[in-house]
Formats: structure tokens, C-alpha cells, sequence
């Protein structure tokens, strides 16, 4: 079992923990990212919107942000944190059988898609089953879109993905029929409205066809979109302190911090996904560069009054 020291351990492989390790490793300080290996985009074929480099499969951008990271003297390992807990002035992290030190810790781990129960689901999930438009909607533009309900968002969804086909039908799936407004704003839209519950989603040659409902009756379909809620994957939470809190939107949990990325435990940030749901790639990219750069300013001033108290010493 090793005992090694950094400045800043990364807790996370994908866009945000890669983009943290990169501003860290640039600004000169001892940073290990660690990455578990289990993206929330690995489904996608391709990573949409993102400014210049629109289409690229998730695992090559990975890939080119794992080199970028070591460039500048970054580490990352493959590697699945089972434990992190307070150490004195800094943390202790147990991951792939090794105890890790580190003075401040960035939480990066991304959120676990809760996907419905539902046959047919996770089998198309990431290709004919989709939840973002602004990941998928050019991709499914103008096929027939089925959008089931599993909460109260589904009507915000349904009007949404109408910007991207004229041919969008709302299930109820059990869930309350819409009231007069949202009925009417629907209606407006030209959006169908098919009430009871979804039994299966129908497909052909591995692509989705049409949605079965528990009457047996079938409407066809070609793309399914679903809210589904979104859980934190931070099985180490307690023993830091960090309380894992509902999203003020209602789409599942999230690790709350402040607009810098410092959570309540102090020398703890967090970025991406695991803060905010609604992040895409470059988003969750751009807060975690954010955040790297306001931790490693903490650890400045850190650094700065150690040497203060030094000189003063003689």
C-alpha cells in the first residue's frame, strides 16, 4: 500500500476532472486524476456542442484529455475511490488499494442516469432513448418523437423537443393528464396527447419503432425522450462530511457548492455534473477550469502565509 502526496487529488475522469487537472497541472501543482472509467456519455456515439469539436466520440476526447493532462506533468490512473476522509491539515483517499494524501480534494464524479424500469429503455438508451436535445436533438430532427412521462417535466419536454419535429407525441404513461394550460399550450403545438400506461417500447433490427402501451395498442415511433431523474455516485460522502441534497429543478440529486465550487467541507470542491444536472460537456469543462483556478489560489494564499510565518521565524 502506497502513501503518496499531492497538492490536489481529482476525484473524477471525464470532462470536468480532466479540465480541473489540466488548469491544476498548468499552474504548477502536484495533481493525480482519478478516473473510474464509467462516463455517463459513454452510450453516446458522439459528443454535440461543443465548440470545435462537435462529433467527437466521448472516448477520444477523454483519450486527448488524459495526454493533454500529463503534458504539463498531471498524473491519471484508472483507479475506483472506495474511501476519502479528513487527515489533519489535508485528506487521505484510498483508491485501487493505495492511500492517497492530498491538500485539497475536487469532486468531479459526474451523475448516474435513473432510467426507467421500462423494456426497451436501457437497450436504445443513448441512441433511440435520449433526454437532452441539445445533445440529440439535431441527430433525431424531424423523425417521430415519443416523449414519456416520468415526472412533472415531461410537458417542459415535449415542448421542447417540438423545436426539433413537428411530429412529437405525449405520453401520460399514469402520470397526471396536463391541466387546461399546459393542455392548451400542447394543443397549440400541435402535440398529441396519449393517455395510460407504456408497457414496452417496440423495436426492429435495434432501432426503436414504436411505443406499446398496457392495452396492447401501439403507436409508432421512432425516437423516445424521457426526463429521468439523475443520483450522485459518492459512496465516500459521509466519511468527508458532504450531504448529498435534491436539485432545486426536481431532476434528482446533486452535491451542492458555491458558484466557485467550494462545498460546505472546507478544502472540498466539486464541479460538472455531480454540482449541476443541467451541464453539458462544455459547460461542466469550463466550471471545473473555474474552480481549479480559484482552488489553486486558495492553496496561494495558503502557501503565501506559511512563508510569512517562516521568515517571521527566522
Amino acid at each position: 500500500m502506497q502513501n503518496e502526496g499531492f497538492d490536489v487529488i481529482v476525484i473524477g475522469g471525464g470532462a470536468a476532472g480532466l479540465s480541473a487537472g489540466l488548469m491544476l497541472a498548468r499552474a504548477r501543482r502536484t495533481v493525480l486524476v482519478l478516473d473510474a472509467g464509467a462516463p455517463r456519455n459513454a452510450p453516446a456515439a458522439a459528443v454535440h456542442g461543443l465548440f470545435a469539436r462537435d462529433g467527437v466520440p466521448p472516448a477520444e476526447l477523454a483519450a486527448q484529455g488524459r495526454a493533454e493532462v500529463r503534458r504539463y506533468g498531471g498524473e491519471v490512473r484508472s483507479a475506483t475511490v472506495t474511501d476519502a476522509r479528513a487527515d489533519g491539515d489535508g485528506f487521505v483517499v484510498t483508491a485501487g488499494g493505495d492511500e492517497l494524501s492530498a491538500r485539497r480534494l475536487l469532486i468531479a464524479t459526474g451523475l448516474v442516469d435513473d432510467l426507467p424500469d421500462l423494456p426497451g429503455v436501457r437497450e436504445h438508451w443513448g441512441h433511440d432513448v435520449v433526454h437532452c436535445p441539445y445533445c440529440h436533438g439535431w441527430e433525431v430532427r424531424d423523425t417521430a418523437i415519443g416523449v414519456l412521462a416520468f415526472g412533472p417535466r415531461a410537458v417542459h419536454q415535449a415542448l421542447l423537443f417540438r423545436q426539433w419535429s413537428d411530429d412529437v407525441v405525449l405520453f401520460t404513461n399514469g402520470f397526471p393528464v396536463p391541466g387546461a394550460d399546459e393542455s392548451e399550450q400542447l394543443a397549440a403545438r400541435d402535440i398529441r396527447v396519449v393517455d395510460g400506461a407504456v408497457a414496452v417500447l417496440e423495436s426492429t433490427d435495434g432501432r426503436v419503432t414504436g411505443v406499446r402501451l398496457e392495452d396492447g395498442s401501439v403507436v409508432p415511433r421512432a425516437t423516445i425522450a424521457i426526463a429521468s431523474p439523475s443520483l450522485v455516485r459518492l459512496p465516500f460522502a459521509a466519511g468527508l462530511g458532504l450531504t448529498i441534497a435534491e436539485h432545486p429543478s426536481g431532476m434528482g440529486e446533486h452535491l451542492p457548492a458555491d458558484p466557485a465550487g467550494r462545498t460546505a467541507v472546507p478544502g472540498v470542491w466539486a464541479a460538472g455534473n455531480v454540482t449541476d444536472p443541467f451541464a453539458q460537456v462544455g459547460a461542466a469543462a469550463a466550471g471545473a477550469a473555474f474552480a481549479a483556478a480559484q482552488l489553486n489560489m486558495e492553496l496561494v494564499q495558503e502557501d503565501v502565509e506559511r512563508a510569512v510565518v517562516e521568515r517571521r521565524a527566522g
